[in-house]
């Protein structure tokens, strides 16, 4: 795996350091449908995947800030 460097301005309140409440909502829908046995269609099941992947990077890059931060005290 390689990696990449990336100097961003982030905002010093974490909280608002999230996915969107809209997406947040939308990917919520998305599991309970599934959990109720209802089923995705394939771009449903594209949908949920790339979310969660969206979710997990910004939990990760948040992690790492709070991380850099408290090391530059």
């Amino acid at each position: 795996m390689s990696s990449v460097t990336v100097e961003l301005e982030l905002p010093h309140d974490w909280d608002q350091f999230r996915m969107p409440d809209a997406l947040k909502a939308r990917l919520t829908d998305l599991l309970d449908q599934q959990d109720n046995g209802l089923g995705l269609s394939d771009t449903e099941r594209g949908e949920a995947q790339a979310l969660t992947e969206l979710s997990d990077i910004l939990s990760l890059m948040k992690l790492r800030a709070e991380s850099a931060e408290r090391r530059q005290r």
